[in-house]
């Protein structure tokens, strides 16, 4: 049905410049791009989070603070406008393996110019339903080994993207928690063996090692339910000394708030690989920052560069963020030196 024409008003002479170079900013942006408005392109996620966990609802209106807020942003600034030339489809993968298939299968048949994941284990089903559809993922911790690129500097096939934590970060961890609580004698280990890398083992081995130099037991902690990570933090609450590393695992991100929950109720220290836990009331998190550089391989990529092209890239910072409130809630006195390494402090 055609719309009838609204009728006609007179346009302040502020909201006419407004338009006038709108309209101009956005012819130049087709010439820059050669697309044209019969040309929309297509740009598909797949999301490891529930579609109404805060972090995916932040995602489209805080883009400083999240991955796919600071993709649109960043697109944005290289001349994709979200509706004009370009449509953006998100899918969650929440729910199991039945529900991480039917969301791959749901992309795929969008046909995307380009699809964006976030985690190694929505890359590893997504390169194993398409080997044509240009891959880009967010973050992987070997993708190496994972197979889904020949080499970091030549990955070859049609997928690319950015590293997160390497295999040392687990020492790395280790060594972080034992300096905010150098009395402990055991140190747990949470993951979700199904959706951590290499089962956990990628981070174990560093992070033996330096247990082993201190004399401190590991623990592995191993959930597969929401329902048991009460009682996986709670074990740690008792004697001997101990406190807790959380791996990266897209699992515990998605229960970030119960796990942050169990460690205060417990009183139990753990120091996470990600922000988001530090958001949740956390103790400290070391970690990449997380720079939202997806922006620059998707647009090369919508512009015609061939994925297996791009070079894989490496993380350029790590931080470390401390929480001296959750500290003297636990009993806790961080160490001045700590605290001078730290690139922020939270009260």
């Amino acid at each position: 049905m055609t719309e009838r024409p609204a009728p006609a008003r007179v346009v302040p002479a502020v909201a006419r410049r407004d338009l006038l170079r709108l309209a101009g900013a956005t012819a130049a942006g087709w010439l820059v791009l050669g697309a044209t408005p019969d040309r929309m392109r297509l740009v598909a996620t797949l999301t490891a989070l529930p579609l109404d966990d805060e972090l995916t609802k932040r995602s489209m209106t805080e883009a400083a603070t999240t991955r796919l807020g600071g993709l649109i942003a960043g697109l944005r600034q290289r001349g994709w406008v979200e509706g004009v030339n370009f449509r953006f489809e998100i899918r969650s993968s929440f729910g199991g393996p039945d529900k991480l298939k039917t969301a791959v299968q749901e992309l795929i048949d969008l046909k995307p110019d380009v699809i964006l994941t976030g985690s190694t284990g929505e890359t590893a089903a997504v390169l194993a339903a398409t080997k044509t559809i240009p891959i880009v993922f967010a973050t992987s911790n070997d993708p190496v080994g994972n197979g889904f690129v020949e080499s970091l500097a030549h990955p070859g096939g049609n997928v690319t993207g950015f590293t997160s934590s390497t295999a040392e970060m687990g020492g790395k961890w280790f060594q972080l928690i034992k300096e905010a609580v150098p009395d402990m004698a055991r140190v747990g280990v949470l993951f979700n063996p199904a959706s951590t890398p290499r089962a956990g083992r990628f981070f174990l081995e560093s992070l033996e090692q330096e247990a082993a130099t201190s004399g401190v037991d590991v623990v592995l902690a191993p959930i597969g339910k929401a329902a048991e990570i009460d009682g996986a933090i709670s074990r740690f609450s008792e004697p001997p000394k101990a406190a807790m590393i959380s791996l990266v695992d897209s699992f515990l991100v998605v229960n970030r708030q119960a796990i942050v929950a169990a460690t205060a109720k417990y009183r139990v220290p753990m120091i996470y690989p990600f922000h988001y836990f530090m958001d949740a009331g956390g103790l400290m998190s070391y970690g990449p920052t997380l720079e939202v550089r997806s922006a620059d391989y998707v647009d090369l990529i919508l512009r015609g560069t061939k994925a297996g092209d791009l070079p894989v890239q490496s993380p350029r910072k790590y931080e470390l963020l401390i929480n001296r409130t959750v500290a003297r809630s636990l009993g806790l006195t961080i160490p001045f030196t700590l605290l001078a390494r730290a690139d922020e402090i939270r009260e």
